[in-house]
């Protein structure tokens, strides 16, 4: 269900919005008449994302960067004249393998996607929302986060951080009207799939009560609330999308 104009005058940059959730939540937002900012690594797919979309704006860079995205932000401001919303969709699985043998490297690359990139985007957000003291932040973490995935220790670990990354800001601009939340998916099937093996997508399936895979839409539902001024007691909390997996 689309509200009409609900994001008039509203400017947003999402990240990771070439595919998957992030790609969903800009066709809408765009739909409900925001101004929309995608970010991706993937130069390839963000031509054709902004086909999709009607975004005014794309921006390729590796959120890993903070000078990128320091720069990226300018850029996305001008471009549309402020910024309202950050959707902070970007993200990797990491290897699936136990911690004995978890590859450094992957450890070091999965945290710093997932984590160090989503707070550069944070505080890039921030600084450029401070001018009118107005804005409505949505991360992305993941149910993994809260409670930890067998054979997934970096992606678990970075998704727990953005959960207490998100309720520290949120309590930090909380006199403001800026307001700072996440949204923790249990397995939505999207092109992330494509970086896990079989039998993880299997153990998650199987925690999921009601058993089945969430649809993007029903994430991006939810994120389009967050991201709205109707969102203005709600910050520093976490929202379930778990199909029931959610235990606190």
């Amino acid at each position: 269900m689309l509200f009409s104009n609900r994001f008039a005058n509203r400017a947003a940059v999402v990240t990771g919005a070439a595919s998957g959730i992030g790609l969903d939540v800009a066709k809408r937002l765009v739909a409900e008449g925001a101004k929309v900012s995608l970010w991706d690594l993937d130069t390839k797919a963000l031509p054709a994302a902004q086909a999709a979309t009607g975004a005014q704006d794309v921006q390729a860079l590796d959120i890993c960067d903070a000078d990128a995205v320091a720069s990226a932000m300018d850029a996305s401001v001008l471009a549309l004249g402020g910024l309202d919303i950050l959707v902070a969709s970007a993200g990797i699985t990491g290897p699936n393998t136990t911690v004995r043998d978890y590859p450094i490297d992957a450890w070091k690359r999965t945290i710093d996607v997932n984590l160090n990139g989503l707070f550069y985007c944070n505080q890039a957000a921030i600084r450029a929302m401070e001018t009118k003291a107005y804005g409505r932040i949505v991360n992305i973490a993941s149910i993994a986060g809260k409670e930890g995935n067998p054979n997934a220790s970096a992606y678990s670990a970075s998704k727990a951080g953005v959960i207490g990354f998100t309720k520290s800001l949120a309590k930090e601009v909380a006199k403001t009207d800026i307001r700072v939340n996440c949204v923790t998916p249990a397995a939505v099937k999207t092109p992330i799939f494509d970086q896990m093996t079989q039998a993880h997508i299997d153990f998650m399936l199987s925690k999921i009560p009601v058993g089945r895979f969430g649809a993007i839409e029903e994430i991006s539902a939810l994120v389009c609330w967050l991201a709205s001024e109707e969102a203005s007691f709600s910050t520093g909390a976490v929202f379930d999308v778990s199909g029931g997996r959610a235990t606190y």
